[in-house]
């Protein structure tokens, strides 16, 4: 008969014997950033992933997610987010109301704990992955009030008097836009990583993830166009990932010529954005 420390060492030797993550079929990843998800799952800490927007950093814990077979939970960070909304939330404006209609259970203020997303992570009866998604987009305090819930992956509910500890040790993908400089305690605790945006070799082998069957002169061509774009140093949006691979389908999709891509840019406007872009192109092609 094993003990409890026992039972709970063979979960964590089971977890860890199934976490190598690989490039799927929707996400091809660099060797550099598989290292760091793997090293990020053994050390047991959570992977910071910065980079520019359409670099796939949201995608990747989808990846992750479906490389692994493992559920994903996303906790989405906005201005007002603290961290305790994470944790749980204790619902007194719903037992007020119930009290007042002589609603049973009122008085089992468990009732009315609603576990956040990092609560549900803790509680989960497997392992999971948690996106922590821009977190730079909330307070400067808000990577710090996560120290202690990260490090010792536990919480306290003061109205039950109960503390959550993590089942399963969640693994823990972070995203940032770098709009805000995170706290020096808190990137100790991380393993960092900023996905570069795809040369074009790696660039053709994410567009053929998604149309495999795309003429090579379409791609070639429409790569061409696209990387002119982006090199452009008036240009304030530069296009994405994502938005060359809907201008690939675009262009399939309208059976466009690709002789003339550059002087006639059909479609522009799934790749430029902003109207001072599309004039700054526009200009360069006349």
């Amino acid at each position: 008969m094993w003990s409890k420390e026992e039972r709970a060492d063979l979960r964590k030797e089971t977890d860890m014997a199934n976490t190598k993550f690989n490039s799927t079929a929707d996400y091809v990843a660099s060797e550099q950033l598989l290292a760091s998800v793997n090293v990020a799952i053994a050390l047991q800490k959570p992977l910071l992933v910065k980079g520019e927007p359409g670099t796939g950093k949201t995608m990747l814990a989808q990846a992750v997610a479906a490389s692994l077979g493992k559920k994903l939970i996303i906790w989405n960070i906005k201005s007002t987010t603290k961290a305790q909304d994470g944790l749980y939330m204790y619902d007194t404006i719903q037992r007020l109301y119930d009290g007042q209609f002589g609603e049973e259970g009122v008085d089992d203020i468990a009732h009315y704990i609603k576990l956040g997303k990092l609560g549900e992570a803790f509680e989960a009866e497997e392992q999971v992955i948690l996106l922590i998604d821009e977190i730079d987009k909330a307070d400067l305090e808000f990577p710090n009030d996560l120290l202690w819930e990260l490090d010792q992956m536990e919480f306290y509910i003061h109205e039950t008097k109960r503390t959550v500890k993590a089942k399963h040790r969640p693994i823990v993908i972070i995203t940032s836009n770098a709009e805000k400089e995170l706290p020096d305690a808190f990137l100790r605790r991380c393993i960092f990583h900023y996905i570069d945006f795809p040369d074009q070799a790696l660039m053709e082998e994410i567009v053929r993830t998604h149309y495999p069957d795309v003429e090579d002169k379409l791609l070639k061509d429409a790569m061409e166009v696209f990387y002119w774009i982006r090199s452009m140093k008036d240009i304030r949006k530069k296009p994405s990932t994502s938005e060359l691979i809907d201008w690939i389908n675009a262009l399939q999709i309208g059976g466009i010529p690709t002789d003339k891509l550059r002087e006639e840019l059909p479609f522009i406007g799934v790749v430029v954005k902003k109207d001072e872009d599309l004039e700054t192109v526009k200009n360069r092609t006349d």
